[in-house]
Parts: C-alpha cells; sequence; structure tokens
C-alpha cells in the first residue's frame, strides 16, 4: 500500500484566506485498521463552509471543535479499500464524513457512512443533487420555512452548493424565487439557468430595495449568510413569514460571537417564526428525502453547477476559492 497524504489542522485559522498559514499537507504509511474500521481510498471531497467552524475553538457548535494536530475533517466520496466492517465490503461505493486525505479511516457509525447509487452517470451527485447540500435546501424550504405555492421565497449565497438547489426546490414547490448573490454573473447565472423570477446582486444594488418590489412581501427566506444580508430582509418579510437559517458565512471568518441583526424588531412587528437548523438533525431522514430529488435530478428540474478541482495539493485552494465565494455552485476536488 502506497503512502496517505492528508491534510492536518495546525493552528485557528484566523479568517478567510491563506489557509496554508494553518494546514499542512503530510504523509503517512497507513496504519493497520481496529476492529469495525473502514479504509476509504477517496476519489472526491466536499468543500463545505460548516467545516470552517470545526477550524476555529468555538464549542457551541453542533460537533466539537477539531483538535489541534489532528487529520482536518469532511464529506468524502470513495470506494472501500479495505474493511474490518461485513456491511461495508470491498469496493463499494460510500460516502461519508473522513479525512482530507487520500485514504480516509473511519468507524462507519461516527462517520455516517453510508452505499450510495452506483447507476449515477455523474457520481459527484453524490455531492449534489442528492447530497446533504440538496437535503438541507430540501428540508430547510419545506419543512422549517414552509413555503406555500405562489409566495416569495428568498435566498441568500443563492449561487452557491445549497442555496441554489433552495432556489430550485422552492421553484418546484410553485415558490416565486428571489436569489441573492454577489455578481454579475452568478445573477445572470440564476436568472438564465436557474429560472429565479429576480436576482439580487448585493454587491452593486440595495438589497433592501430590490426586495421591496416583492408584492406582498417575502413568505419564506432561506438564509446562508446573515449579517446585513438579514437586516435586509427582515423589513420586507410578510407578516407571520418564516426564516430559516442553515449558516452564517458573514461571521465565519473570526472566532468572536456575531451580533445579532439590527432589524430585530421586525421579527416582532411582522410575527415572524426563525428558526436555525443543521442537516445532522436530519442525517436519519436520508432515505426519505432521495426519492423526490432522484426524480427532480432525472426530470431535468435539480441542476448542479460544479466547481472542480484536481490533486489533494490544491484542497485550499479550492477551500477558499468557496469560502470567499468565487466559486458558482458546488465545489469539490477530485483526487487523483
Amino acid at each position: 500500500m502506497t503512502g496517505n497524504r492528508f491534510w492536518r489542522l495546525d493552528r485557528h485559522p484566523e479568517g478567510n484566506t491563506d489557509f496554508a498559514r494553518f494546514l499542512s499537507l503530510c504523509e503517512e504509511a497507513p496504519l493497520p485498521l481496529r476492529p469495525g474500521e473502514v479504509r476509504i481510498a477517496v476519489e472526491w471531497l466536499s468543500m463545505d463552509a460548516g467545516t470552517r467552524m470545526w477550524m476555529s475553538p468555538r464549542t457551541d457548535g453542533y460537533q466539537p471543535p477539531l483538535p489541534l494536530g489532528s487529520r482536518m475533517v469532511g464529506l468524502v466520496l470513495g470506494r472501500v479499500s479495505e474493511t474490518r466492517d461485513p456491511a461495508f465490503p470491498v469496493g463499494t461505493l460510500v460516502r461519508g464524513f473522513g479525512q482530507w486525505a487520500e485514504q480516509a479511516v473511519v468507524l462507519p457509525a461516527l462517520a455516517g457512512l453510508e452505499a450510495v447509487d452506483e447507476t449515477l452517470s455523474d457520481p459527484r451527485q453524490h455531492f449534489g443533487a442528492l447530497g446533504m447540500n440538496a437535503w438541507t435546501a430540501y428540508v430547510g424550504v419545506k419543512e422549517v420555512a414552509a413555503v406555500k405555492p405562489g409566495e416569495w421565497l428568498a435566498v441568500s449565497a443563492a449561487a452557491g452548493a445549497t442555496g441554489s438547489l433552495a432556489c430550485q426546490v422552492g421553484r418546484n414547490l410553485g415558490a416565486k424565487v428571489v436569489g441573492i448573490a454577489g455578481g454579475a454573473e452568478k445573477c445572470r447565472w440564476l436568472r438564465e439557468e436557474l429560472g429565479v423570477d429576480m436576482a439580487i446582486d448585493y454587491r452593486g444594488e440595495n438589497v433592501e430595495a430590490r426586495l421591496a418590489m416583492c408584492e406582498g412581501g417575502i413568505g419564506a427566506f432561506f438564509d446562508n449568510v446573515g449579517g446585513p444580508i438579514l437586516d435586509a430582509v427582515l423589513p420586507n418579510m410578510a407578516h407571520y413569514g418564516r426564516v430559516a437559517i442553515c449558516g452564517m458565512v458573514a461571521g465565519y471568518d473570526s472566532d468572536a460571537p456575531m451580533p445579532g441583526p439590527t432589524r430585530f424588531d421586525q421579527i416582532l412587528m411582522r410575527r415572524l417564526r426563525v428558526e436555525g437548523f443543521f442537516i445532522p438533525d436530519f442525517l436519519e431522514r436520508g432515505a426519505e428525502f432521495l426519492p423526490q430529488l432522484r426524480a427532480w435530478l432525472d426530470e431535468g428540474k435539480l441542476m448542479v453547477r460544479f466547481d472542480e478541482t484536481r490533486g489533494i495539493e490544491n484542497v485550499l485552494a479550492a477551500y477558499e476559492r468557496m469560502l470567499t465565494g468565487r466559486n458558482i455552485g458546488k465545489v469539490v476536488v477530485r483526487l487523483d
């Protein structure tokens, strides 16, 4: 067996750039598996904004922070190359939380490991239309934000992996969709490729003023960002609207607590329901979501644009591009 390269967290990052100051690419001779463990020859790594919190010392998230000196963790997709768990024989295509490594070693129960459908023409869709970003979009739009046909759904970070899927889930459920994204290219893509009803460039437009054009107000808001975007949306919510918060990218570049919305009064004035959620709360329901997501994918009603980088040595560049919003769609790294 060849050596295994992996990324190690050496220091808590500062900001969302220059991650090479805080993580290092290491190599080791693979260790023998312990009882119950599975070794995965990783083919793709998923770059996800939520993992930025795992690098910080914050202890109030849905997962404890990673200890310094440990391997960086994220979603992996690959084939079992060695196993001490009979439920995952060698050759099985699997997805779960493993290490940013060429060979990830996991305990299946702790990693949420599952065998995935091999009939997909593009296996990356296990990180896309059938992956956890899609589960987050589906639960957040349909259940937490409880979007209704005919009402306005606003989505922040709308050109990202989760936001772009949330836009499409809302459209498929009959909502009118307004996507908020950074830059003219992203807004063009949202309009022309995803078919949103309105796209707002928060870098060049007055978000609050544009949202005020949505007749009847925003019935549901799917928020990935927090901060000024949330402040712009709250005064434009319809009475009894619902806000589903699954991310706060605006605050991930700092370990300091994120300040509350300056328009907090609108939660009372408009009788809003605001609920935060994380997809690990719904992992056991994945099989429930998949039939609808697969049907939409097969019908061409759910598409994912992949931003792919090759090589484990380029993981940090891909990760930084995702966190700084230089991507459109889902950022993945393909390992050689």
